[in-house]
């Protein structure tokens, strides 16, 4: 389940401002990730295979973390430390976000990054720079890396699939996806997972898969949601269980918010309350049901 989302998440259900909350909007806003939680905690039952994982973030999910971390149950926790919202790589807390890591103890620390081979080059260089640089720090903290890597077209690359995002999709993307990964791996920068957009094909998933585990890697593979319709994420959960390098899959905004929304334009009753968990139970439980068959 994943509920990492900051600055979107203010701005597209709280109507937050410039990434800058009040009292009131961060205090809604840490109440509805614990209320996704709940949501989740109520799928645990009928759950039974695989481990079930939160990712979350501490700014507005410190409450989810610590919950998480008190549980009896064998939950997976992943905390983001890439600042939100930004367009290239920039750590969320500065110098001091190593001290977040040993302090939380996740058992993933993700990052996000944006990257496309057809970038700016002293941009991307630079920022490779700094992956690699988190991954010796998570080494040392004993902390494995969990990148979440988005592949978004150039103007060229997009009109090369004559404008059609579907058509980049599915001819172009997977094969930059490849020469981002080799790129990275180039700068040392080595993940235990690699979350990645869903891919059309088995064989495009298989090329990706194979990169990820070149020379002998040990990196698994799972899936992102990108907010894409159930149809969609039914088919890309399709491909990448065929595949046995992927191991899950990693979705938030598809299973939660409209149920969020719909709570907070609510009376924000107790009824309206266990109406968004039930959603949110219903939509990952069938997720899960579509990855396990």
């Amino acid at each position: 389940m994943a509920m990492d989302h900051r600055e979107s998440f203010g701005k597209t259900l709280f109507d937050v401002k410039n990434d800058d909350p009040d009292a009131a909007q961060r205090e809604a806003m840490s109440s509805a990730k614990q209320l996704i939680f709940e949501g989740l905690q109520a799928a645990l039952p009928a759950v039974t295979s695989g481990h079930i994982g939160v990712l979350v973030d501490e700014r507005y999910g410190q409450g989810v973390i610590d919950a998480v971390k008190s549980s009896r149950e064998a939950l997976v926790l992943a905390v983001p430390i890439e600042a939100s919202g930004h367009e290239w790589f920039t750590l969320e807390w500065g110098d001091q976000w190593l001290e977040h890591v040993k302090t939380v103890k996740p058992n993933y620390s993700k990052i996000l990054v944006r990257d496309n081979p057809e970038f700016d080059a002293a941009q991307r260089e630079g920022q490779l720079d700094r992956l690699a640089q988190v991954c010796i720090g998570l080494r040392e903290a004993g902390v494995p890396l969990l990148y979440e890597l988005l592949v978004p077209a150039t103007d060229a690359q997009l009109a090369q699939a004559g404008g059609d995002a579907a058509v980049y999709d599915r001819d172009i993307r997977p094969g930059l996806v490849c020469q981002v990964i080799a790129d990275n791996q180039a700068h040392a920068v080595e993940p235990a997972l690699w979350k990645v957009e869903g891919l059309e094909t088995v064989e495009a998933a298989r090329q990706v898969a194979a990169q990820a585990k070149a020379r002998g890697r040990k990196a698994d593979l799972i899936v992102l949601g990108r907010d894409a319709p159930v149809e969609r994420l039914d088919h890309w959960l399709e491909v990448a269980s065929r595949v046995s390098e992927f191991v899950g899959f990693a979705i938030g905004r598809s299973i939660w918010e409209d149920a969020i929304h719909g709570y907070e334009a609510s009376d924000r009753s107790e009824a309206a309350a266990r109406q968004a968990r039930t959603i949110i139970t219903e939509r990952y439980l069938g997720f899960v049901a579509h990855w396990t068959d």
